[in-house]
């Protein structure tokens, strides 16, 4: 996920797609655990887009006040 396309999202948009890619992050620790994770450069890169995401709502908040 590109951050030129999230910063174009709203507030709420983000925060749905941040539970998105947690959601997704929880499946993934969990088949890298059973071992039926074959690439886990996937892990790495959906923690970098939670960082993104959790940066542009603190921006995006701060902002607002």
């Amino acid at each position: 996920m590109k951050i030129s396309d999230m910063r174009v999202k709203k507030l709420h948009e983000l925060n749905e797609e941040l539970m998105t890619l947690l959601k997704i992050q929880f499946s993934l620790r969990m088949r890298h655990a059973t071992q039926q994770l074959s690439n886990t450069q996937q892990i790495k890169k959906n923690r970098k887009d939670i960082a993104r995401l959790k940066t542009l709502i603190a921006q995006k908040k701060n902002y607002e006040e």
